[in-house]
């Protein structure tokens, strides 16, 4: 099994792979050395990976472990005359975090160029556009091209390739905090891996499959593929949630960092079966495994499209806390993401067809 060492090592790589949605290749070429010696692995047309569990049996209930291989990043949209980028987002940004960043642009060889994300300087703006709230038509990339034939010829630039934000995963052992980008929801494919390693080798009473899906941040088309690939018969959901712990009253903190996974009763896409929620929430306090519970008015996970498949699938979301998600920068600690994979491992090994069947 792998120890703390070897998992933070296992999370930066995924962390720090480039996966806008629809170009996830390197975080499955990521994920894959991992998860190869956990059962059988396959992809297919859209870059869904699944990893089938080496001791399954067949004829009994399956179980879907799920998370999202994608981030949010960018397209390239058409290259200036003065060789800068136009840009369009890929999953939910907020147009005024965007600039002065960097960032990695694919290019014609494949190979992944920096660039920086940029705005005009305050001080050729008029008093107008200070005023005005920032567009993202606004915002280019300047790879440090100096013409349109150059970033092409030069650079290799080309429309329709991926831009991602460049930053490498850090963690802390004082604070136990991890630093880097998409953890949500990259911190979710490392739960699954971890989840099988920690499980390796115990016989369970179902079968499991982990489906690291494609394009969620563009509206959960990976998972409504590999839902119909798995057909579970009940799921957890592996997320990088939103923390809230610094944005909203501290009666309404329901997602803070370092006190557990979030387990969410609501979303804008979800009701979350009650009787498994209530289940895990029960199994988690009896067992001393911190988690929080959250009411969400708004958001959504793969979760949306799995509990809908077939004749319905019930289905939770195991969330760790994530700070400043669908930025360039998040922040989790690292005992939230194991406490996660604590309670992951001991739904699985109390699951059997009759508890699937009381909920």
């Amino acid at each position: 099994m792998m120890n703390k060492e070897q998992t933070l090592e296992m999370i930066a790589a995924i962390s720090n792979a480039n996966g806008a949605p629809g170009f996830e290749d390197e975080v499955v070429n990521a994920i894959l050395p991992y998860a190869r010696e956990l059962g059988e692995t396959e992809t297919d047309r859209m870059r869904n990976l699944f990893i089938r569990r080496k001791e399954n049996k067949g004829n009994r209930p399956v179980v879907q472990l799920d998370a999202h291989s994608d981030e949010v990043g960018f397209m390239v949209q058409a290259i200036c005359p003065n060789g800068t980028l136009r840009i369009i987002p890929l999953g939910g940004w907020v147009s005024h975090n965007v600039p002065a960043h960097k960032v990695w642009v694919r290019n014609r060889e494949g190979a992944y160029i920096p660039g920086l994300t940029a705005s005009k300087p305050p001080h050729f703006m008029s008093q107008q556009e200070r005023n005005a709230p920032l567009e993202i038509s606004s915002i280019t990339v300047d790879v440090g091209a100096t013409s349109q034939q150059e970033a092409a010829e030069v650079f290799g630039v080309r429309i329709g390739e991926p831009v991602t934000p460049d930053v490498t995963f850090t963690y802390s052992e004082k604070s136990d905090l991890m630093v880097g980008k998409s953890f949500d929801c990259r911190l979710g494919c490392a739960s699954i891996v971890k989840t099988l390693d920690v499980l390796r080798g115990e016989e369970l009473h179902v079968d499991v499959v982990g489906a690291c899906a494609a394009q969620e941040e563009v509206g959960t088309r990976g998972a409504t593929v590999t839902a119909q690939v798995i057909q579970p018969d009940i799921a957890i959901i592996f997320e990088g949630c939103p923390a809230d712990d610094t944005c909203v009253e501290p009666y309404m903190v329901q997602t803070a960092i370092k006190r557990g996974p979030m387990l969410r009763h609501v979303d804008a896409r979800m009701i979350t079966n009650p009787r498994y929620q209530r289940y895990a929430l029960d199994l988690a306090e009896k067992l001393d495994i911190p988690v929080q519970e959250a009411v969400r008015a708004a958001g959504s996970t793969n979760g949306a499209v799995i509990h809908l498949t077939g004749r319905g699938v019930p289905a939770i979301v195991i969330g760790v806390p994530v700070r400043y998600a669908h930025t360039h920068y998040g922040m989790s600690a690292y005992a939230d993401f194991d406490n996660g994979v604590k309670l992951a491992c001991e739904i699985l090994r109390r699951m059997d067809r009759e508890l699937i069947e009381s909920f």
